[in-house]
C-alpha cells in the first residue's frame, strides 16, 4: 500500500481503514490518516463513492474485507463501475482490494469463505481481475493497477497473509 501511497491521487476507503478489524488493515500502517477514509457497514455506497471519486480524477483503493460483503455493491460495480466505459466513454480508475477468508485457526462461517472471482470474471467485461495467489505478485500487479487506464479488481487470499 505504500506504493499506491505514493500517488497523491489515491484515497483509501472501507471499512477497518482507519482502525484495525481485518487482515487488511495492517496494510495500510503507513498511508497517511488525511487519505483514509473510515465507512459504515454500507457497500453499495462504499462503491458508488468510490465511482464518483474516480470520475473526479482520484483513485480510491476500495477495500472490501470479503467477496461476500463485495456481493452486496455488485450493482454499481457490474452496472456502473464496468460499464461506464462502454456508455460514455469515460474510464474510471478504481483499484478494489477483496479478500477470499481463510478457514484456519478458525471457521468465520460460510458467509465469510466466498471466492466469486470465476462468477465477476464472467460479467465484467472492462475490469480487470487478478488473483494475488502467491506473494511475488503483489507488488507488480499493484503496480499494473495504479499504471492501468481502467478499473483493477485484486483478489487477495487472506490464509497468504
Amino acid at each position: 500500500m505504500d506504493l499506491l501511497a505514493a500517488d497523491p491521487r489515491t484515497v483509501f476507503l472501507g471499512q477497518a481503514i482507519a482502525y484495525p478489524g481485518t487482515a487488511q488493515s495492517g496494510t495500510l500502517k503507513n498511508v497517511p490518516a488525511e487519505r483514509k477514509l473510515e465507512l459504515p457497514v454500507a457497500e453499495d455506497m462504499q462503491m458508488g463513492l468510490s465511482i464518483g471519486l474516480a470520475l473526479a480524477g482520484r483513485i480510491p483503493v476500495t477495500l472490501y474485507p470479503r467477496w461476500n460483503f463485495l456481493l452486496l455493491a455488485a450493482n454499481q460495480l457490474v452496472n456502473h463501475l464496468d460499464k461506464l466505459p462502454l456508455i460514455s466513454g469515460w474510464k474510471p480508475k478504481a483499484i478494489v482490494r477483496v479478500g477470499v477468508g481463510a478457514d484456519r485457526p478458525m471457521h468465520p462461517g460460510h458467509q465469510h469463505l466466498g471466492d466469486y472471482t470465476t462468477a465477476f470474471e464472467a460479467m465484467l467485461e472492462t475490469i480487470a481481475i487478478v488473483r494475488l495467489n502467491h506473494a511475488s505478485k503483489v507488488v507488480p500487479e499493484y503496480r499494473k493497477a495504479l499504471a492501468r487506464e481502467g478499473s483493477t479488481i485484486l483478489v487477495e487470499y487472506s490464509a497468504l497473509y
